[in-house]
């Protein structure tokens, strides 16, 4: 199981889009061996909705992974790309996704709500601004069929996010992007070593990458590499996907380590990283990828651990922050 270190909770929306394959394409890296995912951009509505409803049932479900089981995907044109394709879509000629459904996947006790949900509805407003939401499925999507898309929301009252939820099937939504790159695998390298650190819904992009590790089955691709993941969250509640990745711990536990901190047990996810500063240092030093994604403030602790931690090891942090960075191992992208 993974470590848990005892918090609080909170109230995020996933959503799941179905989509054309140029939508996948655009939604995710899509390039040779590249995993995940691009950010895209939903167009921002000025329509308020007053108050937040029971979301809609569940329809078109993705395929439900059991066990050690791998799935085929396909196109495998998929992945040909050389490169991610970025920017397809602007915001006078946006891209148009449909909702498939939306799914809680929080618990009870969670200070915010999550949900899945296959395709979203762009509720009537004018369009004045865009909102910024990483994929959290892989070029593949949920299906493995590279139509769908899904994405990780937290719940804000009046904003694009509560319009998600109170979406229906077959609503339609506007995207623009992808842009940005930062959390895509900075090696492609099967036999790489990725570690992943995230606040709350900024999980959305390492579920995908662990997805394509763990679940799909594709001919070029086989995963050897190692994955070491860290989640904070506010409790038990809160924890996004752990079916997931607890069955990944179980079925690659050679391959895939993962450490929950909960801020209720008053552990935040800096604090976790700082506690495993050494091992985290040593494989940053052989050559490992860190992502972090989510909060900003977990940032400067986390930088500050190594920093004392490469000291005490007669070793200087700023050097190698700087040829960490130079190599594209050091990876971030906060709010």
């Amino acid at each position: 199981m993974a470590s848990t270190y005892y918090s609080q909770a909170k109230l995020k929306t996933c959503f799941f889009f179905k989509v054309g394959v140029l939508f996948i394409l655009l939604q995710t890296s899509y390039v040779s061996s590249k995993a995940s995912s691009l950010p895209f951009n939903i167009l921002e509505t000025n329509y308020y909705i007053n108050g937040l409803r029971n979301p809609t049932r569940v329809v078109n479900t993705p395929r439900k992974v059991v066990g050690g089981e791998k799935f085929p995907v396909a196109p495998l044109s998929l992945e040909h790309a050389l490169r991610p394709p970025t920017n397809l879509y602007t915001s006078s000629a946006p891209h148009t996704a449909t909702i498939l459904s939306v799914k809680k996947i929080t618990g009870e006790n969670a200070s915010t709500e999550t949900y899945h949900i296959p395709e979203n509805p762009f509720t009537v407003g004018n369009s004045s601004q865009l909102r910024y939401f990483t994929s959290a499925s892989s070029r593949y999507g949920d299906m493995f069929n590279g139509r769908t898309a899904s994405l990780c929301v937290s719940l804000s009252v009046g904003s694009t996010s509560e319009v998600l939820i109170k979406s229906k099937p077959g609503d339609k939504i506007q995207l623009t992007g992808p842009s940005g790159e930062a959390m895509l695998l900075g090696n492609f390298n099967p036999k790489a070593t990725h570690i992943f650190v995230a606040t709350g819904t900024g999980i959305a992009p390492f579920r995908a990458h662990l997805r394509r590790f763990f679940k799909e089955e594709i001919p070029t691709y086989k995963f050897s590499g190692f994955a070491w993941l860290f989640h904070g969250v506010s409790n038990a509640d809160s924890v996004l996907y752990e079916d997931e990745f607890n069955q990944y711990l179980k079925d690659y536990p050679e391959n895939f380590r993962y450490d929950i901190a909960l801020t209720s047990g008053e552990k935040y996810v800096q604090d976790i990283v700082v506690e495993y500063a050494s091992e985290v240092l040593e494989l940053l030093l052989k050559g490992a990828y860190i992502y972090l994604s989510g909060n900003k403030k977990m940032v400067t602790p986390i930088e500050n651990g190594l920093n004392i931690t490469a000291n005490n090891n007669g070793k200087n942090w700023d050097e190698i922050l700087e040829t960490l960075k130079s190599n594209n191992q050091w990876r971030v992208e906060v709010y």
